[in-house]
């Protein structure tokens, strides 16, 4: 069953939100050639607990660390290891966070310095999908409008939208009613309502749509080894209107990027 939340505990998912955002704001400045994605955990796990709040992840069916890291051709849920980050790699980093009883849960792939130009795009559209699939989180719509939004926006370029990985609702608990796919058909699926509360999620492959579960129980990667992007925000139904609870802003600050992507989203409630 979906639960739907009052005003005041969408304000209190955004505080969840925003910590995490902040979060990525703050690894953002360090994440470059040469560092490790364990160094970036201990970062990452420290600045959680200092804002008291606790990492999300942590212990999530046995989940070992409080950072899912995915370079490259890993699409989710990466294991933070001793290996440096080298040139050219593309970094996921999804992070979360239960501050006031509720969890935030937000990803950013990064670029570690400079990408090749195909890889840049891969990124450019998968973010643009997000947008595109947020736009749709709108009273009366379906949560299949959000999944075509998303599926139609990168196929139109070739690329392939993982099927067995969605989004989902978000809450008390990390994983709520409903399931958000990032594929699916215009008006189908549940009926979008004030008071929804979901992560969207896509996760987009330069090849492929099809992946591998490892054996460690989390990694996923791309069955062609091609690289693959996925970004996430949480959002709320608010007024009939969606309303971002996460930012990339403070990313965008450590990044020197300017960006107004955001800004038909924002709504003081």
């Amino acid at each position: 069953m979906i639960q739907l939340k009052t005003i005041d505990e969408i304000r209190l998912m955004r505080e969840s939100a925003q910590l995490v955002s902040r979060t990525l704001g703050m690894l953002a400045k360090e994440i470059k050639p040469g560092i490790t994605t364990l160094y970036l955990d201990k970062l990452a796990h420290d600045f959680i607990k200092d804002h008291g709040a606790e990492p999300a992840f942590l212990g999530y069916g046995g989940f070992p660390y409080s950072l899912c890291i995915s370079p490259n051709e890993q699409v989710v849920h990466g294991f933070p290891n001793k290996e440096e980050i080298k040139e050219g790699d593309v970094l996921s980093v999804d992070c979360g966070a239960i501050l006031n009883g509720f969890v935030g849960d937000h990803a950013y792939t990064f670029e570690i310095g400079e990408v090749k130009p195909e890889i840049k795009k891969l990124l450019k559209v998968t973010k643009e999908s997000l947008y595109k699939g947020i736009e749709q989180c709108v009273r009366g719509k379906r949560i299949g409008d959000i999944s075509y939004a998303i599926q139609s926006h990168c196929e139109k370029e070739g690329y392939g939208v993982v099927r067995e990985l969605v989004g989902h609702g978000l809450g008390r608990k990390m994983h709520e009613e409903p399931n958000v796919p990032n594929y699916g058909r215009q008006g189908s699926g549940k009926i979008i309502k004030d008071g929804l509360t979901i992560a969207i999620e896509p996760m987009v492959n330069m090849g492929t749509e099809k992946v591998k579960f490892h054996n460690d129980g989390w990694t996923v990667t791309t069955l062609d080894n091609k690289t693959s992007a996925h970004f996430e925000h949480d959002v709320a139904v608010v007024n009939g209107k969606p309303v971002l609870l996460s930012t990339f802003k403070y990313v965008h600050q450590a990044l020197g990027i300017e960006s107004d992507e955001e800004k038909p989203f924002q709504m003081e409630f």
